[in-house]
């Protein structure tokens, strides 16, 4: 018997953080025919504070890996908060994923790995990976690690 991604994410014990707010004129996500857009996400904490830090400075590559997990757990309740069940999403298609680093920097993909081992973990292999880019950049809203932005498609 396959689980179901709800089923799955809930068989791994892991909490949603409350789904942020927009600080900003835009659309937390929005939905055009089967497919849902999520706008750019950073790593929101259950108490609803945000890991903070650059990547090479003020934290280590894992710690940057773990921020890019707690930015796939915001943006799943970003999902469940609007569409009730991670079930409504049949796939991931695209993950952005931008990373708060020094220049000398390298391992992007390493660090949003931690995104989309999760996708991969909740939507399986098959639906769970779906095209990426991972890049670096210089800074990041109010000094977060990771901010992502995703492309799903709905059933």
């Amino acid at each position: 018997m396959s689980l179901n991604p709800q089923e799955k994410f809930e068989i791994l014990g892991l909490s949603l953080p409350p789904a942020p707010q927009p600080l900003g004129i835009y659309k937390p996500y929005l939905v055009d025919g089967k497919y849902l857009y999520l706008s750019g996400h950073g790593p929101v904490q259950d108490d609803k504070s945000l890991i903070i830090g650059r990547i090479g400075e003020d934290m280590d590559i894992e710690a940057g890996k773990l921020a890019a997990r707690q930015v796939g757990l915001t943006m799943l309740s970003t999902i469940v908060t609007n569409f009730g069940s991670l079930s409504k999403v049949k796939r991931v298609i695209k993950v952005l994923g931008m990373v708060n680093c020094t220049s000398d920097f390298l391992r992007h993909p390493y660090v949003i790995n931690g995104c989309s081992e999760l996708f991969a973990e909740v939507w399986g292999q098959e639906n769970g990976i779906g095209v990426r880019s991972a890049v670096g950049f210089g800074s990041l809203p109010d000094n977060i690690p990771v901010e992502v932005e995703a492309l799903f498609e709905l059933y």
